[in-house]
């Protein structure tokens, strides 16, 4: 599972933990443990934006999903 989520990220240089958990066929909060492995060893970095409403006018509520927001870079070697 940890080889997927790296290759999945290397290949899209940087991808949303939505669309990596999606990817994966897993729980965001569980692929956000696998991805803490990687950001660890210092091969990822996490990214962590806030929806277009919020940054407008403060969220009112709206039906995001936080893990939209949530992305995570490659910056490891390539092999």
């Amino acid at each position: 599972m940890l080889m997927a989520i790296r290759s999945y990220v290397q290949q899209h240089g940087r991808a949303s933990l939505s669309d990596i958990a999606l990817h994966v066929r897993r729980d965001p909060e569980a692929v956000r443990g696998m991805l803490a492995h990687w950001v660890g060893k210092g091969m990822m970095q996490r990214h962590v934006g806030a929806p277009a409403c919020a940054k407008a006018s403060g969220c009112g509520g709206c039906a995001c999903d936080p893990a939209q927001f949530e992305s995570y870079e490659w910056t490891g070697s390539t092999p």
